[in-house]
C-alpha cells in the first residue's frame, strides 16, 4: 500500500507541492537568519514528497516551543488550515480517505514544525 500510495501521491501532484518547499528552503538558506526556516521547508518537503509510510515525531523542548510559536502565528496557522480543509475534503470519499490521512498529518507538521522529525513509521516505535 505505501508503494502505491506514494506513486499516486507523487503523480497526482505531490513532487509539485514538494518542489515549491524545496524551493522555498533554498531561498531561505541564502541568508543566515532563514537557514532555521529553511531547514522546516526541506522537512516539509520530505514529507510532502512520498508521505505513505512516514510519522511525524514531536519533541526538542523549550527552544522549539518558542520557535513554533513564532511560526505558528506567521505561518504554521494557515498552512495547517489549508491542509486539514484539503483533508477533510478528501475523507468525503472511501477512496480519499488514505490521502486525506496523510494530509492531516502534514497540518500536524505545519502548524508546529521545530523539534518535529520525519521518520519511517518502523523507526518510530
Amino acid at each position: 500500500m505505501r508503494t502505491i500510495g506514494n506513486l499516486v501521491w507523487i503523480l497526482t501532484g505531490g513532487w509539485v507541492t514538494a518542489l515549491m518547499f524545496a524551493v522555498a528552503g533554498l531561498l531561505f538558506y541564502v541568508s543566515v537568519i532563514g537557514i532555521p526556516l529553511g531547514r522546516q521547508a526541506f522537512k516539509m518537503a520530505a514529507l510532502t514528497l512520498a508521505p505513505f509510510g512516514k510519522t511525524v515525531v514531536f519533541g526538542g523542548g523549550a527552544p522549539s516551543l518558542v520557535a513554533n510559536a513564532i511560526w505558528i502565528v506567521l505561518v504554521g496557522a494557515w498552512a495547517a488550515v489549508v491542509y486539514a480543509l484539503e483533508g477533510v475534503a478528501f475523507c468525503v470519499t472511501i477512496i480519499g480517505i488514505p490521502f486525506g490521512i496523510q494530509l492531516f498529518k502534514m497540518a500536524m507538521l505545519a502548524l508546529a514544525p521545530f523539534g518535529a522529525e520525519v521518520a519511517y513509521a518502523e523507526e518510530a516505535l
